[in-house]
């Protein structure tokens, strides 16, 4: 049965849950701020709409007292924080959103929000707990999690060897984000490492992205 879903904010993860709700067979109304991401977005959703949401009368020109759920996946923390007040104060309640950090999380939790995800966070446990049940996995190969993306195990190139997580800037380079490091040196999982991490000669590196930018790893 088709549902109705708002997604807030497109970055990463609100342009991929967006795409494959939309897949599935769901209504989605995207909304941002920047034009250039609706533009893109619009022929992969039900509607698309061009709306700074951290100002309370656009909001309420959408139709959102409708929808199945509101998923608010806006990446800075004080437009995130407006936007959710916002909903808040027109008595929504089916709201979900991307925290960026525990922070992030502690605040929502205090405003009243239930429904709190922090992408990174949770894809490296879920992995982190997979890989325990696996024993000594060898995961050469991709882990599909959704259609069109996936999980691979990735050894650390030479050219990373030396550098800080912050500087190889993966996710704006090639599209792909590490959500979890075997150390080379002590051989534990690092699951969600820290921007300063400095990658290792041996060092497995768990990527997630689009399969079609991992396969140009």
């Amino acid at each position: 049965m088709s549902k109705q879903f708002v997604v807030i904010g497109l970055g990463s993860t609100g342009t991929f849950l967006t795409k494959h709700l939309y897949e599935l067979g769901h209504n989605v109304l995207a909304i941002d701020v920047n034009p250039e991401k609706i533009q893109d977005i619009a022929p992969f959703v039900s509607q698309a709409a061009v709306a700074d949401c951290a100002r309370k009368k656009i909001l309420q020109d959408f139709p959102l007292a409708k929808a199945d759920s509101i998923i608010v996946c806006i990446g800075s923390l004080e437009d995130s924080l407006l936007t959710v007040l916002n909903l808040k104060e027109m008595n929504l309640n089916n709201i979900i959103v991307k925290a960026a950090d525990s922070s992030h999380s502690a605040i929502l939790e205090k405003m009243g929000i239930k429904s709190i995800f922090q992408p990174e966070h949770d894809m490296a446990i879920e992995l982190a707990e997979k890989l325990d049940r696996m024993g000594k996995p060898n995961m050469l190969d991709y882990m599909p999690l959704m259609e069109g993306y996936s999980i691979m195990e990735w050894k650390c190139p030479e050219n990373l060897i030396g550098k800080k997580l912050m500087d190889a800037n993966l996710i704006n380079k090639y599209g792909v984000q590490v959500i979890a490091i075997t150390d080379a040196k002590t051989k534990e999982l690092n699951a969600i490492p820290k921007a300063q991490y400095e990658f290792r000669n041996g060092d497995i590196l768990f990527l997630f992205g689009p399969n079609d930018a991992l396969d140009k790893m």
